[in-house]
């Protein structure tokens, strides 16, 4: 049964906290990039909230939709980043959650990587612009931060070191560009639109391709398989469960103001790379191992060594995450191996 899943229950626990959410019954959503790890749980919330919302979920391949929501009352809409979206329907809000988001993808292409992230945001601004959208919310990244020399919180107007020079910054460079872009077309055309900075992310909307640490760790207690790191660890992170990203997403598009960024952050679960593969092998009963990494997994490697956020300016619009790691961790792992693993896939 759903309602015996962790992440479904969390959906239903977590909707009762987020500031705003009335504004948005009997909307229309858009959501881009609907089948990855955030945009998933956004429509999973907002079809658990219910509240007359309409919601579209905007993917390249219509049988992976089906298999994700094809038992749902989201509707699919057709979406490439080079092309934009294929519907002339209109919507009251767009969420674009839709980007690479693959270390290996940043050492392999990182032209792909840029040009997407870009185009990708360029077509949803001008669809937004010609189909009644009040709002558009574009889901950026901590990496916009870029590297510092010593350790501190990074405010939504901190910003360090990008190696414009080194390919592996195609991410965060394209998503400082994209940022630049939305900032453009508010001045030069009145747009309106908010920023969200998700940290590090994890939970069972997660795909199995995703290399990053914090689903890899996951999937290989999934498969029987040690916990592996491949470095010493020590880079602090703000990590979230996705439900309380989710959440976070549409206080923000319901309560954020026109042109604001918004560090997504749970003080509950910030830690290190290792101190969260020990949670996962603690709640787990997985040996962790560690194995040096090839040169290729090391180009893709995110540069920062701390990338912890505060969320202050988040908090005072009323949110606040409502799991700590451990909650997070110990929900992840009983959710894939009760729905994920086997439904979805």
């Amino acid at each position: 049964m759903i309602s015996e899943v962790p992440y479904y229950s969390d959906l239903k626990t977590i909707e009762k906290f987020i500031p705003g959410l009335n504004k948005l019954d009997g909307s229309k959503i858009l959501i881009t990039g609907a089948n990855g790890l955030i945009g998933s749980a956004v429509a999973d919330l907002l079809l658990s909230y219910g509240h007359g919302i309409e919601i579209c979920a905007a993917t390249r391949s219509e049988a992976k939709f089906n298999d994700r929501f094809g038992k749902t009352d989201c509707k699919f809409v057709k979406f490439d980043s080079e092309i934009g979206v294929m519907t002339e329907e209109n919507f009251d809000y767009v969420i674009h959650t839709a980007s690479p988001a693959n270390p290996r993808l940043y050492a392999t292409e990182p032209v792909e990587t840029m040009l997407v992230n870009i185009k990708g945001l360029d077509n949803m601004i001008r669809f937004s612009r010609s189909h009644g959208v009040k709002r558009i919310l574009y889901v950026s990244s901590s990496e916009v931060y870029g590297r510092t020399e010593s350790y501190k919180e990074f405010e939504e107007k901190d910003y360090g070191f990008v190696d414009i020079e080194s390919p592996r910054s195609c991410y965060p460079s394209a998503k400082r560009a994209c940022e630049t872009l939305l900032a453009s077309y508010k001045s030069e055309y009145g747009l309106d639109y908010v920023t969200v900075r998700p940290g590090h992310v994890f939970g069972p909307t997660a795909n199995k391709s995703d290399t990053r640490a914090s689903t890899a760790f996951f999937y290989d207690v999934l498969e029987g398989k040690n916990i592996v790191m491949k470095s010493a660890g020590s880079q602090r992170r703000s990590y979230c469960y996705v439900p309380d990203c989710a959440s976070a997403i549409l206080a923000v598009l319901a309560s954020g103001a026109a042109g604001e960024a918004y560090n997504i952050s749970n003080v509950r679960s910030c830690c290190t790379i290792r101190e969260l593969a020990e949670c996962i092998s603690e709640c787990s009963g997985t040996e962790l191992v560690f194995e040096n990494p090839s040169d290729k997994e090391k180009a893709g490697y995110n540069q920062m060594e701390n990338s912890v956020l505060n969320a202050r300016k988040l908090e005072d619009l009323g949110w606040s995450g409502c799991f700590d790691l451990k909650d997070g961790v110990m929900h992840t792992l009983e959710s894939m191996g009760k729905i994920f693993r086997e439904d979805i896939g």
